[in-house]
C-alpha cells in the first residue's frame, strides 16, 4: 500500500511497488496522503514514485469486474483522486520509474511535472486498444495537460512512449537515467516548495476549471 514520507520540505509518496491498480483501498490511501500534504504547514511539495517495474497500470479492472454495482462509485472515486491532485495546493512531481498507463497515466498528467526514466518503460493510454473509452473528464484532463497533437496521437492510436520518446512529445519533463529518477523529482519539488498555499491552489483551480468541473461531477461521470 501507499506509503508517505517526508524529506525536508518534500512528501515523497511510494504508491506502492506491485502494478499500483487503483483499487479501492489504494484510492483511500493515496487521499489521506494528500490530505496530510494539504494540511502541512510551510514550505512543502510532493513527489509521487513507485518501486519495481510499474508505477501505476491504471484501474483495477479485475476489482471492477466483480463489482460491477458499484462501476458509478468507483469510476467518481477515480475522478476525485484526479481532481484533489490537480487542484492540490502544493508542486507535484510524478517520478516515473517504470511503466506508467491508462489511469496511471492520467494519474501522472495530474502533476505539475513528470520525471520519467529514460531507457525503459513505456508511457501510454491503451484505451482504443482495450475498447474501453476515456469519460468526458479523462479526456478533459488529457487535453488540459498535453499539447493538442501530442493528445491526439496518444488517445487515438495508444503509443507506447519511451522516456525520451514521452519527452520529446512534452509529455513528461525530463527523461533521466534510472538511478536518477527520483532524485530528479525530489530536487525539483525542492526548489518549487515554497510557492505551496492558497494562491497556487486558487491559481491551478482556475487554469484547469474545465476539467476539475467534469472530474467532480458525481451526477453522470461516464458521459
Amino acid at each position: 500500500m501507499p506509503t508517505l514520507d517526508r524529506q525536508d520540505n518534500v512528501f515523497v509518496l511510494d504508491i506502492g511497488e506491485g502494478e499500483n491498480r487503483f483499487h479501492p483501498d489504494w484510492i483511500a490511501s493515496v487521499d489521506a496522503a494528500l490530505d496530510e500534504v494539504a494540511r502541512a504547514d510551510g514550505p512543502r511539495a510532493l513527489v509521487t514514485a513507485a518501486t519495481g517495474k510499474f508505477y501505476s497500470n491504471g484501474l483495477d479492472l479485475d476489482w471492477l469486474f466483480a463489482h460491477a454495482e458499484a462501476h458509478h462509485d468507483y469510476v467518481v472515486s477515480v475522478h476525485a483522486l484526479l481532481a484533489r491532485l490537480l487542484s492540490l495546493p502544493v508542486i507535484t512531481v510524478a517520478a516515473l520509474q517504470g511503466h506508467t498507463f491508462a489511469a496511471g497515466a492520467m494519474f501522472s498528467l495530474a502533476h505539475d511535472f513528470r520525471v520519467m526514466r529514460a531507457d525503459r518503460g513505456f508511457w501510454c493510454l491503451p484505451e482504443v486498444d482495450i475498447d474501453i473509452p476515456f469519460t468526458p473528464a479523462m479526456s478533459a484532463l488529457i487535453q488540459a495537460r498535453l499539447a493538442p497533437r501530442s493528445a491526439h496521437e496518444a488517445m487515438v492510436t495508444a503509443r507506447r512512449y519511451g522516456g525520451r520518446d514521452a519527452a520529446t512529445a512534452g509529455i513528461v519533463d525530463h527523461a533521466v537515467d534510472s538511478d536518477a529518477v527520483r532524485a530528479t523529482a525530489v530536487g525539483i519539488a525542492a526548489a518549487q516548495a515554497g510557492k505551496a498555499g492558497d494562491t497556487l491552489g486558487t491559481i491551478k483551480a482556475r487554469l484547469y476549471a474545465p476539467a476539475l468541473t467534469l472530474l467532480r461531477d458525481t451526477d453522470n461521470p461516464l458521459g
